[in-house]
């Protein structure tokens, strides 16, 4: 599945009036909890769609693989949907990338929005389609997050400028300048991967991870799996996002210099990407520079492109 000499494919600018289709790729969830979510982005100016079968339940999970799967092709399917947004995390987006259909997402790029376990659909949409997607709130934890988070998701998805993203409490653990694809995003779902056909290849990349509720030699394992298994190699430099209910942190910046401990990559911490009421939106899959001086992530272009019927 690795096809990263293809063209990079930018989703088309949202604006006031699109539509945002609501997808379920992972876990299960009722209208309760999402409705918030819904509401942020109807203050925006959005409309949202909520197809049919969207509540479905099948466990943890929100409906069979091929149903979850199908609600997805459905929205990359349909011309009168603009933007995707994922409803929530949880597990299950992993079960589906084989279902997915890659032509026809080539063939109609939108902007699709979520993190943790959603990072899964990020990296194989990169990956088999050269899409650009974001990282970013899921419906659940849209409505409950602050006006940081918001005002950065609606820039994402509809301004024509480039993003720069400067954590409010950064940290530099290794100095340096590096420039790449931001690649990455939720460390236990990405470390999945390993040893399938998506298996997570981040050589030239700034590679982004955050993670929750994970123990600090859990994710030393995490990393020194990915790390035997190649995933690391030819990385350009490192941002950590949040670590939430993971222990100490400076215990965690620890495991990773040293995971990182042959290279001499730039490696900068504290940003507000992640499982915390500040999650970031950024681009993954677009060209972006980091320099530890500076302290922040700057991205070499607009992740979008306007509509051609502008």
């Amino acid at each position: 599945m690795i096809h990263h000499e293809q063209k990079t494919l930018f989703p088309v600018r949202l604006r006031p009036g699109d539509a945002i289709g609501i997808a379920a790729p992972s876990g299960s969830f009722d209208k309760e909890s999402i409705q918030s979510g819904i509401d942020v982005l109807n203050d925006m100016g959005f409309r949202t769609v909520i197809p049919e079968g969207l509540y479905e339940k099948n466990g943890y999970l929100a409906g069979s693989d091929a149903h979850r799967a199908g609600l997805l092709n459905d929205l990359f399917a349909d011309p009168g949907i603009q933007g995707i947004m994922c409803a929530r995390g949880g597990f299950g987006s992993m079960k589906i990338l084989s279902l997915l259909d890659y032509d026809l997402i080539r063939r109609h790029p939108k902007a699709v929005v979520g993190f943790s376990d959603i990072s899964a659909i990020l990296y194989a949409l990169y990956d088999a389609c050269g899409l650009v997607t974001f990282h970013g709130p899921v419906l659940t934890t849209l409505g409950e997050a602050d006006l940081k988070t918001k005002e950065s998701l609606l820039s994402a998805l509809s301004s024509d400028k480039a993003i720069d993203i400067f954590p409010g409490k950064g940290k530099v653990i290794r100095h340096g300048r590096a420039s790449g694809r931001v690649l990455g995003g939720n460390l236990t779902t990405l470390c999945h991967l390993v040893g399938t056909p998506f298996s997570p290849r981040f050589g030239g990349s700034i590679l982004v991870l955050e993670d929750k509720g994970e123990q600090d030699y859990r994710i030393d394992r995490m990393l020194t799996q990915m790390r035997l298994a190649g995933c690391f190699d030819g990385v350009s430099g490192i941002v950590l996002g949040s670590f939430i209910d993971c222990g100490e942190q400076d215990r965690i910046f620890r495991i990773v210099e040293e995971i990182f401990g042959g290279e001499p990559i730039p490696i900068m911490a504290g940003f507000e990407i992640g499982h915390q009421k500040e999650n970031m939106t950024i681009p993954i899959g677009a060209q972006a520079a980091i320099d530890s001086e500076k302290g922040s992530v700057q991205f070499a272009q607009c992740a979008t492109l306007p509509d051609s019927n502008e």
